[in-house]
């Protein structure tokens, strides 16, 4: 275990100016949540739960906690796996779509009591000790990168074993924390006493901010299970539409934000034109944005640039198949996915894949589904988000990464016209699937004995 935390006069001072000017600013915040309730209403709803007035009857559960609805996604292999060693479990996020997911996530364990979920408390200090206290958890495991000054100062001070799993720390990050602040935020990593992470990068980062005790163990997103349904509907697309690489190509362009609708649609002629060229059939576009609320402008966007466009929305049942069977797909130059939690149904029907907040400087979105469909991906310059596994997927030779849009879309047009390059690209996907899935296992062997130690 580590010692004290906050180990020094210095920064146990800077937590509690931190937490007096948490109260000063309170009004404010509230202020905030209660404005987003405008178009979230769940912002407006379990304020208890933001306080710490949580009741349970699970018995001294292991308290996860994944801010966002993409980090309980990532957790929720680890999350099951927990629950199928016996361990209760509470899960507590930030927002209301992770609270939304953790809900569908635990349905049937919070159903037989051996699950539940909550928001996090507020950064006050009586917030958190009241949650501990009512909730009495064995120990409290973040998820991802978690550095809220007041959460773990007082999780230590209650005595609670502190770990982190699924543990990444970009570049971006531990250079600008330990630049800024006199480097405060650097230093609030010791108070975690065990830290599982994706990759020996990250591992060697976390020790070089005073992490004693790190484990390389992977990403547990390589372990989600892909539905079965979604993949069986594209399969019966893919035959019916006659949409495969020596007839009709298919792109997906996934997770695209804003900055790169008009990027991509660049792209998207310039690969019509260069796989025309090769006297190929013009590739189908499937279009999946990131942001809900962006769904009607970017489908006006793309009949703006003379794209015929089918939203899923309109063309597709719940089960995924056309409601016009007479739908001409084989004319349709490009499929919107406006639709939630279907992604696995529009990376199947694709035989690569571009993936966004790439080609802005975001950082990339996840990566990792498409490569667990052993799908070549491409991205664009910025992939400091994905440093694992993007790094690794990048010397593997399944991801390939571009400066700009002319030669992301001639790497693309000589991936879909090239049968022997298309054929070791899969080959390199499949090796690469084999040798980095299986990180719950790794999470657990690690997690297990320590669990038993405390």
């Amino acid at each position: 275990m580590n010692s004290r935390f906050p180990s020094t006069w210095g920064m146990r001072l800077a937590i509690a100016l931190y937490e007096v000017l948490w109260m000063v600013l309170l009004p404010l915040f509230l202020a905030y949540l209660w404005q987003k309730g405008k178009r979230e209403p769940l912002y407006r709803q379990f304020w208890n739960e933001r306080w710490g007035r949580v009741t349970t009857q699970l018995i001294n559960p292991i308290w996860v906690h994944s801010a966002s609805m993409g980090e309980i996604r990532g957790a929720a292999p680890l999350i099951r796996a927990l629950l199928a060693e016996g361990y209760p479990v509470m899960v507590t996020t930030l927002t209301p779509a992770g609270r939304t997911a953790a809900q569908k996530l635990l349905e049937q364990a919070i159903a037989s009591g051996q699950a539940q979920v909550s928001y996090v408390p507020f950064e006050l200090g009586g917030a958190i000790q009241r949650f501990i206290r009512n909730v009495q958890p064995r120990c409290a495991m973040m998820t991802e990168i978690d550095t809220w000054p007041a959460l773990l100062a007082n999780i230590r001070a209650m005595n609670v074993p502190l770990c982190m799993a699924n543990a990444q720390y970009p570049k971006k990050s531990i250079e600008r924390d330990l630049r800024q602040w006199g480097g405060f935020r650097a230093k609030l990593f010791p108070a975690y006493q065990l830290v599982m992470c994706k990759s020996e990068t990250h591992a060697n980062r976390f020790r070089q901010v005073g992490c004693s005790h790190v484990e390389v163990v992977g990403e547990t997103r390589f372990d989600l299970p892909v539905s079965a349904h979604q993949i069986a509907a594209a399969e019966k697309g893919v035959q019916q539409w006659h949409l495969a690489l020596n007839e009709r190509p298919v792109i997906a362009f996934a997770s695209a934000i804003v900055g790169e609708d008009e990027q991509f649609i660049d792209a998207m002629r310039l690969i019509q034109k260069g796989v025309a060229a090769a006297g190929k059939s013009k590739p189908l576009f499937v279009y999946v944005p990131r942001s809900p609320q962006r769904f009607d402008v970017i489908h006006d966007l793309f009949q703006a640039a003379g794209l015929s466009t089918v939203r899923r929305s309109l063309a597709f049942n719940q089960d995924l198949d056309l409601l016009d069977p007479k739908l001409n797909i084989t004319e349709t130059d490009v499929l919107l996915g406006d639709s939630l939690g279907e992604m696995y149904f529009y990376l199947a029907l694709s035989q690569a894949v571009v993936v966004g907040a790439s080609f802005v400087p975001l950082g990339a979105h996840n990566v990792i589904e498409p490569l667990a469909l052993k799908k070549p991906v491409m991205v664009g310059h910025s992939i400091w988000g994905i440093e694992y596994p993007g790094v690794e997927a990048l010397a593997a030779g399944v991801l390939q990464q571009h400066m700009d849009i002319p030669s992301l879309a001639q790497a693309m047009i000589q991936l879909l016209t090239d049968p022997n390059a298309y054929a070791q690209a899969m080959a390199g996907a499949d090796r690469f699937y084999a040798e980095h899935a299986g990180s719950t296992a790794k999470h657990m062997a690690v997690l297990k004995p320590w669990l038993e130690s405390l």
